[in-house]
């Protein structure tokens, strides 16, 4: 048996023996009844105290991969070739992902960073973090009986649901009370709880093409058929040839990533078609509160008078990311079933932070903080516009009107020439390419600004223009 052990390995003395000997005995170095040298022996030879190997061995004793016998010694006491044998063709064979996790591998785009113009990411630096701190403090010291550090309801914190039901239909026209609200850790654990409570496998799902990537590998983890639905001025445009939908996810307030607002006609169209075929809604408002140009159309939800509709919003576009505190509305009769699929899944969100939430809405902070916010990203949003005028034969801006990011719009062709050198440059964004689940449609890029000064936003597309100009002057 050869053992090597480091004092400056970062790992201690016994822990090393014992990773080594069980090591062995793992790879099979070490047949069961083999007999492992004295304590003594082995600390003289290894060059450390005899009591580093004693505990080392009763360790190893306690996992079961020894036995030790009073003036005897100490012994192999498992044979791994006999429980595990070695293939023939030299390892074990490993089972891979299932093919419901290959699709969702496919469809879930890889995490970006945080700099350059990433899309729906808000200016954590402008938000009232000492109001925030001192509510959160003052909530701790309330809690004497330490309430908040127990288990709690899987459907929310009733305060923060009630809080959210009054905001929602004083600002979006969303119809419900605080039993329709379960509070959730982000839009996308919503989509996959409506998906997987909803929808059986082989049910046919609408979705917007181009469109949030998320919702399609949230629809497709929960077994359902994909069907890419094209988009006009109007919003989503579907025809005869769609199949009878189970489920039709939109976004409608500011579609992602085109950015143009579902007509009201089209809206009572959608309606009217749920109804007819008995399929759910799911209308993601993510980042609805931020209109600039225009008054907010009512939510798709407040229109509903079947209950069709499942209102989805989230914490992260109007508070911060971190905070994972997100929100479905649905009617009252899903919520049992709902309810236990949360508690299958996680059991509920944090309930200090719910807490900290509701008193932040209910004290007026909130309504506040998004006032400041619409005027601080509208500016922005102009300074973007304004910056990315010597681009304007080649680059056609939509969807600015409302929300934190636009779309830049390229003739075709050009997002595939352009793309690889605008990031090689440094500029972090994400191409249309990657929102289309169908043919590609149009080509550009998602192009944010709420996240960035004024300074940022000057820097990062003026490296964005030379960058394009440069590329287009190769031809």
């Amino acid at each position: 048996m050869s053992l090597l052990v480091q004092d400056a390995a970062g790992v201690s003395l016994q822990e090393q023996v014992c990773r080594q000997i069980r090591g062995q005995i793992l790879q099979g170095n070490l047949g069961v009844g083999q007999r492992l040298p004295a304590s003594r022996a082995l600390a003289a030879e290894l060059g450390v105290a005899r009591v580093t190997v004693e505990a080392a061995y009763a360790r190893l004793e306690a996992e079961g991969y020894v036995s030790r016998k009073v003036g005897a010694g100490t012994f192999v006491a498992i044979d791994v070739l006999a429980r595990f044998p070695v293939r023939a063709s030299g390892g074990t064979a490993i089972a891979g992902p299932s093919q419901r996790g290959l699709s969702m591998q496919r469809t879930t785009l890889k995490a970006e960073g945080n700099a350059g113009l990433r899309a729906c990411i808000p200016d954590m630096r402008a938000f009232p973090h000492e109001i925030w701190n001192g509510l959160q403090a003052r909530i701790l010291r309330q809690d004497s009986h330490n309430a908040l550090m127990e288990y709690g309801d899987p459907q929310g914190c009733l305060p923060l649901r009630q809080a959210i039901a009054a905001y929602l239909a004083q600002s979006r026209g969303v119809r419900c009370h605080a039993g329709q609200v379960m509070i959730l850790a982000s839009s996308q654990q919503a989509l996959q709880l409506l998906a997987l409570t909803l929808l059986d496998a082989g049910d046919t799902a609408w979705v917007e093409d181009p469109g949030y990537h998320g919702a399609r590998a949230a629809l497709q983890a929960a077994g359902a058929v994909l069907q890419p639905v094209p988009l006009d001025e109007e919003g989503l445009a579907w025809d005869a040839t769609c199949p009878s939908p189970r489920m039709i996810y939109v976004t409608p307030s500011h579609q992602y990533p085109l950015g143009m607002r579902m007509s009201l006609a089209r809206r009572m169209a959608l309606l009217t078609l749920a109804r007819q075929h008995k399929a759910w809604i799911i209308e993601d408002d993510y980042d609805g509160e931020y209109q600039y140009d225009h008054k907010p159309l009512p939510a798709l939800q407040g229109l509903d008078d079947t209950g069709c509709v499942l209102y989805v919003g989230t914490f992260s576009k109007v508070l911060f990311p971190g905070l994972r505190l997100a929100y479905v509305v649905a009617p009252e009769s899903l919520m049992p079933a709902l309810t236990s699929a949360r508690r299958a899944c996680d059991g509920h969100s944090s309930y200090l932070q719910q807490a900290v939430t509701a008193d932040f809405i209910r004290q007026g902070h909130f309504g506040a903080h998004l006032r400041r916010m619409r005027l601080l990203y509208r500016s922005r949003r102009d300074c973007l516009l304004d910056a990315l005028a010597p681009l304007a034969d080649e680059l056609q801006l939509v969807g600015f009107e409302s929300g934190l990011q636009c779309a830049g719009l390229l003739p075709p062709g050009h997002e595939a020439r352009l793309t690889p050198a605008v990031r090689q440059a440094g500029t972090q964004l994400r191409d249309l390419r990657s929102a289309h689940l169908g043919p590609q449609r149009v080509e550009g890029w998602m192009l944010g600004f709420a996240g960035l000064n004024h300074e940022e936003i000057k820097f990062e597309t003026g490296r964005l223009i030379r960058t394009v100009q440069r590329e287009l002057a190769k031809a």
